[in-house]
């Protein structure tokens, strides 16, 4: 009789030990499986969220959607970090946590007769949802070359860079704005690059999101993802041929392209996850223009940096 309840209390335990040490389950929506979006899929690939007790399923999903289904709490994390601002600034109770990219690796691709971005006026570009980080890029870029973005120019939101090249090529549309390697792989179908807006600016392209709720009830959780994708980085930086397999095999790219994208990309990516001020103003004063809102809007209220500084430091990024 001993013996069985020795048996039985050695299962309680094992049980308890099991729930206390199970990874936490999150959702994460991304945009594409791409370059944009890399650092989640190494830290999946990789085994970083694992090492983190983290449970991430990586959700494709329209801008929009994506971030209409953080506001709701559909899913936990959000790696369109501008989409979430512009819902911020409507409202929504979420803010941006950390950026994995502190410049954009997008490009603008034309047609083959269009050879320059002073000749996309009055042309039509394809973005991937009105209001988000390629949309915001697509008219710096053409703002900065001398064209009014709200006059001169019509944006048509076409869904996945997919979808885009193949709108490109059909003729739907003029322009478009893409991540690696579609840009390399448009140019090999006789396309034009005819801008890399990284080459222009600096500030935060993308990286990740939560709710408020989320930051108040489980700050542990955030800050374990947010290690998993500073691991993530560094090995981004570190590991070519690792990272350019992980293209391959989670992004789905042919290995010409992920070389390619990987080569032309990999400084885009943030060593620390750190939030390049300058940049970010220059983010929130287009999206005050855009949105109509006179008043300054200061960094913490659109985003919560608590949880990245811990990180940074237990992880010897900072002091």
């Amino acid at each position: 009789m001993m013996r069985v309840k020795n048996i039985f209390l050695m299962l309680l335990v094992a049980l308890f030990a099991t729930e206390l040490y199970a990874a936490d389950k999150v959702r994460i929506g991304v945009s594409n499986y791409n370059i944009s979006n890399l650092t989640v899929g190494v830290a999946q690939t990789r085994g970083f969220f694992k090492q983190e007790g983290i449970d991430a399923e990586i959700i494709r999903m329209n801008p929009n959607v994506a971030t209409m289904a953080l506001v709701s709490a559909d899913v936990d994390y959000s790696t369109l970090i501008g989409s979430t601002i512009v819902a911020n600034l409507k409202g929504a109770r979420v803010k941006m946590i950390a950026c994995s990219l502190d410049r954009t690796p997008l490009s603008l691709v034309s047609r083959a007769d269009i050879r320059s971005v002073k000749e996309v006026k009055g042309k039509t570009i394809g973005v991937g949802s009105y209001g988000s980080t390629p949309d915001i890029i697509a008219r710096m870029v053409v703002k900065h070359h001398g064209i009014d973005p709200e006059s001169e120019i019509k944006l048509l939101a076409l869904g996945s860079d997919a979808a885009r090249l193949t709108a490109l090529k059909e003729g739907v549309i003029d322009v478009m704005i893409v991540a690696p390697p579609v840009d390399f792989e448009a140019k090999r179908m006789g396309f034009n690059i005819i801008s890399r807006a990284g080459d222009i600016f600096r500030f935060p392209y993308n990286g990740m999101a939560t709710g408020m709720k989320k930051l108040a009830e489980r700050p542990d959780e955030v800050k374990r993802v947010l290690r998993a994708m500073l691991k993530a980085n560094n090995y981004i930086l570190k590991n070519r041929d690792g990272t350019v397999q992980v293209l391959v095999n989670w992004a789905k790219s042919k290995q010409e392209f992920a070389e390619a994208g990987y080569d032309s990309a990999v400084n885009v990516f943030s060593a620390d996850g750190s939030i390049p001020e300058e940049g970010m103003r220059v983010v929130l004063d287009g999206l005050r223009k855009s949105m109509n809102i006179t008043r300054q809007v200061a960094l913490s209220e659109v985003a919560d940096l608590g949880p990245l500084l811990e990180a940074q430091r237990e992880l010897g990024l900072k002091k």
